[in-house]
């Protein structure tokens, strides 16, 4: 039934609450304990290596290891409420138990991207300031440059094979250590995750302690989540998202996915990295709530590491951004035997196109809807109704949520005329972490300005026309190009450099350097491999042109609006 005055939930499956505004649960620990206790010994988790070695575990053993990781916490650890505690590493069996040991203990989650230089790690790690680290073996390699000046007193260290089944973590370890040497000596003090489980476990059982008294004072609103992002200003901030935003909005996301989706029989295939936020609220928190199996693929390239899980398991439901949709239909392996038991897919993080959805829904029978929002959104905000996709859209607004175009002033712009995107409801993060300055920016009342420009149809439809900021894109990651221009600057043979999105089949969009220099020598080659030494992969500039001059404004800021027009005009006329 459509709700007055929004008009949009008339699109709502039959049944679905049209307002969700206070979560179920008090906290994110007490949602994860009540579902262990439902689902007990079935599969919750598998993780699925590209030669099909897995190792799977189910919701009482990710539920029972958690706990005692939330005893190592607080009681060896010496963890206070509140404390934050830094998570990086891929998908894997730690993921889960590592995220959930922490909020459990009652701390502030913190997710780092693991392809992160140490440079990175450090800006995050400086800005958080954690009291615990839990990182994969591969990249502890980086922690003592990360952590100079802020040391974080408590390390634990995880590897990708971890909780598998004896033969492939042996295996894998072989591999890692002599072969591809992917894992360099840790010479840094630190406890394996194991180890620091069975110590929480045997003091638990000696103590009896009770793990619930850790998170019994956390309420709704106090913070579960510290997500790093450039939010609308590029500047790097951690956005406060407490257990109240991302309980409701994994509640009112799968409102509208339940009436196709059966509890405690989805089988989920979690490719997307589970420390990008629409991965952990919708496919490992959401999915969990839900008794799915969700099967991890720790790295989805090249996309044949995907060939196995596909194979083995009777997938039900996928995530992904349009550039793995799009590789997949172009693989001969994908297309000659497509998942069939695939109900639907859902895609964020980028644009979906048009003709990546089509191609798919033909290959596999199965749609892909798309959602929209923000890191600072929880993420999401609007989502496509099933079956009631229209081109172009980014779909409806979410049950509780609300969501307005506005003008220059701040003020709604008439209907259909575009505007910039603002949302109010639950999932709206509490600000941004010791920067109320930048929270001040982005919040206008109790609504949200995404700095995007989009329309509303008269029914509830958005639309997004173009991005107010400066943002790339690339295959659903955010690249701010004052970040990869300041690396760049500090080349010395750089004297100027401005950085822009442009087109790119592959990823969306890639990043693109535009560089006056000092040096004629200078070619595209070093500028790039100046840029991998400082910069994640898909921050650097995959294409990268010599200039006598950038384009200024009268005061003397470099132009990349000029850049990109300049950009477009030529690819236009090819």
């Amino acid at each position: 039934m459509e709700h007055p005055g929004r008009p949009w939930t008339a699109f709502y499956r039959a049944g679905a609450r049209v307002d969700i505004v206070q979560p179920a649960y008090r906290n994110l620990a007490g949602m994860i304990g009540a579902v262990a206790e439902t689902y007990g010994t079935a599969p919750a988790f598998t993780c699925c290596l590209p030669n099909g070695m897995n190792g799977t575990l189910s919701f009482a053993q990710v539920d029972e290891m958690s706990d005692a990781l939330a005893v190592y916490l607080r009681e060896v650890a010496g963890l206070q409420p509140g404390d934050r505690v830094a998570v990086q590493m891929p998908n894997c069996l730690s993921f889960p138990v590592a995220a959930f040991g922490v909020l459990k203990a009652g701390c502030v989650l913190v997710n780092v991207n693991p392809l992160y230089t140490a440079e990175e790690m450090a800006r995050q790690f400086e800005d958080a300031t954690p009291r615990a680290l839990i990182i994969m073996d591969m990249f502890a390699d980086k922690i003592p440059a990360a952590t100079a000046g802020h040391p974080i007193p408590n390390v634990i260290v995880t590897r990708v094979a971890e909780f598998l089944p004896v033969l492939p973590r042996g295996i894998v370890g072989l591999v890692q250590k002599h072969w591809d040497r992917s894992v360099k000596p840790i010479g840094t003090a630190h406890i394996r995750l194991p180890e620091a489980i069975a110590a929480g476990r045997g003091l638990a059982a000696k103590t009896r302690v009770e793990v619930d008294a850790y998170h019994q004072s956390v309420g709704p609103d106090d913070i579960a989540v510290l997500q790093y992002t450039g939010g609308t200003t590029g500047v790097s901030k951690g956005a406060m998202l407490t257990h109240a935003n991302l309980l409701v909005n994994m509640e009112q996301v799968m409102e509208l996915l339940t009436g196709d989706l059966d509890k405690g029989r989805e089988v989920a295939l979690t490719a997307l990295p589970m420390y990008h936020i629409f991965a952990f609220n919708v496919n490992l928190l959401g999915f969990w709530w839900l008794g799915a199996r969700n099967i991890l693929i720790p790295n989805p390239r090249p996309l044949s590491n995907l060939k196995r899980a596909f194979e083995n398991y009777r997938i039900t439901w996928m995530s992904g951004v349009n550039t793995l949709f799009n590789g997949l239909t172009n693989e001969t392996w994908f297309t000659d035997t497509p998942p069939r038991h695939l109900k639907f897919a859902s895609a964020g993080g980028m644009a979906l196109q048009s003709s990546v959805a089509e191609t798919w829904e033909r290959i596999t029978g199965s749609p892909v809807i798309q959602g929209y929002g923000l890191t600072e959104t929880s993420p999401v905000l609007t989502f496509e109704p099933l079956g009631k996709a229209r081109p172009g859209s980014i779909g409806v607004p979410v049950p509780g949520t609300e969501i307005a175009c506005l003008g220059e002033d701040g003020q709604p712009v008439p209907q259909g005329e575009p505007g910039e995107i603002a949302a109010r409801g639950p999932q709206i993060m509490k600000g941004y972490w010791n920067r109320p300055d930048e929270t001040e920016k982005v919040m206008q009342g109790d609504w949200f300005l995404t700095g995007d420009i989009g329309t509303m149809d008269p029914d509830g439809y958005v639309r997004i026309v173009d991005r107010k900021k400066d943002m790339v894109v690339v295959s659903g990651f955010n690249v701010y190009p004052n970040e990869v221009e300041d690396v760049l600057a500090a080349h010395p043979a750089v004297l100027e450099a401005a950085v822009i999105g442009v087109p790119d089949e592959a990823t969306g969009e890639a990043v693109k350097a535009f560089i006056v220099t000092s040096d004629p020598a200078l070619t595209e080659a070093a500028v790039r491999a100046y840029a991998k030494a400082h910069l994640t992969g898909y921050k650097i500039p995959r294409r990268v042109e010599f200039r006598d001059e950038l384009p200024k404004s009268n005061v003397g800021k470099i132009l990349r609006k000029d850049l990109r027009a300049e950009e477009l005009a030529r690819i236009a006329a090819e």
